[in-house]
């Protein structure tokens, strides 16, 4: 794989779980965090789904005409392929929604993964805990997940997003 493609497990257009209004969600294949208790099993191995490239993609989405919610699988380990898009998006005025079992701080330390948040307006962060399951929780499954405006300078100035 490449900075020219994804590997994308499934595309669902006309969501309404991942993010607020209808999305289309992209889950990306690939995680580490293998979360007991993850609704998504099927997405850990990185050999799932099939590459896609960023052009295939995009017109999807252009088609669909949704915004986009991005999940996994982890899309933090496909960072390479994953900012281009975003740029993209944003430059289209798309609004992006990511699920990731990093926590926020672990991205904005590390300057790879950090790049990204320029181009989120949401971040859905942490890992899923069990113990902590939460039904009543929107658009998470664990109550140690936040819901952050990712577009911030520090840490210490994280903003959650709420309904307007």
């Amino acid at each position: 794989m490449n900075n020219n493609t994804l590997r994308v497990i499934r595309i669902v257009d006309g969501t309404s779980v991942d993010g607020p209004g209808l999305r289309t969600s992209i889950y990306l294949a690939g995680c580490n965090h293998c979360c007991p208790g993850c609704h998504n099993e099927d997405s850990w191995s990185f050999k799932a789904g099939q590459d896609m490239t960023l052009d295939i993609i995009l017109d999807y989405i252009e088609e669909q005409d949704f915004d986009v919610t991005f999940s996994g699988g982890d899309p933090m380990y496909q960072i390479d392929g994953l900012l281009p898009l975003l740029k993209e998006l944003k430059n289209r005025g798309r609004n992006v929604w990511c699920y990731t079992g990093f926590t926020f701080e672990e991205i904005f330390n590390n300057p790879e993964r950090r790049r990204v948040l320029d181009y989120i307006d949401v971040l859905v962060d942490g890992p899923f805990v069990q113990e902590k399951r939460d039904l009543s929780l929107r658009f998470r499954g664990s109550s140690n997940q936040r819901l952050i405006k990712s577009r911030v300078s520090t840490p210490g100035d994280i903003k959650y997003w709420a309904d307007d």
